[in-house]
């Protein structure tokens, strides 16, 4: 059976809302479907995600090689010895509020030396 789609797009716009609501059910209990709406991504400004400009430089673990991660934090840092070695073997923040440029820098030479860095 052939259809006229614009005839039948015409003649459902000729129907009342509760008509297309009266049909609407018809069509679910007839075929066993339910009329779901995909949900898509949300428009608009406020769904703009931000992309973050400042991280922490965290250090997660000194790894095996202690002395080349302490000289590292030391440098970077600018700490004495005995603060970059309590901080090596506590872990913790090493550099708050860094560009993406600096904090992957600092995470790269700790990581050569052998630690465990994480950026936040």
């Amino acid at each position: 059976m052939a259809y006229d789609k614009q005839a039948l797009i015409d003649q459902l716009g000729t129907l009342t809302i509760m008509e297309l609501a009266d049909l609407i059910d018809g069509l679910k209990e007839t075929w066993g479907v339910t009329a779901a709406v995909a949900a898509g991504p949300a428009a608009g400004p406020a769904a703009a995600v931000e992309e973050k400009t400042e991280f922490d430089v965290v250090l997660v673990d000194a790894g095996a090689s202690k002395i080349n991660v302490i000289k590292e934090i030391r440098a970077i840092t600018g700490l004495g010895l005995k603060e970059a070695k309590d901080m090596s073997e506590k872990g913790g923040v090493l550099k708050e509020g860094a560009s993406k440029d600096d904090a992957e820098k600092i995470k790269a030479q700790l990581e050569a030396a052998g630690a465990k860095v994480e950026l936040k």
